[in-house]
């Protein structure tokens, strides 16, 4: 399929029903629309999404995070494009659709994380001038699915 026949387009809450039309293995499971309504019901969330034959193949996601002693910051949640669409350039439009959201939104500082051994993410975030941050450890609780 042609590159632009991929639309990529900021998500909103009057988007939740588009969610059913995810191509399998966007995203990590079955969308729960309770779950679709509250993250979009949530001006701090933002979700950008790749789109090819009414369908959505690709998808990123973040929040912006705010704190009372600094500039509000955004974190890119994830980031995934389907198999059959992949090395197309998707992914570098869906984080250039991200980054600039976040940008919009007053965000002066914008991260993420990755597997150590994700060679595809890692060369994808380097393509876009990402600094890579040695030295950092990851900690989670009741087994965050991450």
């Amino acid at each position: 399929m042609p590159e632009n026949s991929i639309t990529i387009r900021t998500l909103g809450p009057e988007d939740v029903a588009i969610l059913g039309r995810v191509q399998a293995g966007v995203f990590d499971h079955p969308i729960r629309p309770d779950q679709a309504a509250a993250f979009f019901a949530n001006d701090l969330n933002v979700m950008v999404a790749a789109e090819s034959g009414g369908r959505i193949v690709g998808m990123c996601s973040g929040h912006v995070m705010r704190h009372p002693d600094k500039a509000p910051a955004f974190f890119v949640n994830e980031i995934s494009v389907h198999s059959g669409f992949r090395r197309r350039g998707i992914g570098t439009r869906l984080m250039q659709a991200i980054l600039d959201a976040a940008r919009r939104r007053g965000c002066e500082g914008i991260w993420l994380g990755t597997e150590k051994g994700n060679e595809a993410a890692r060369g994808l975030y380097r393509s876009m001038g990402a600094r890579e941050t040695p030295g950092l450890v990851l900690y989670d609780w009741d087994d965050a699915e991450l």
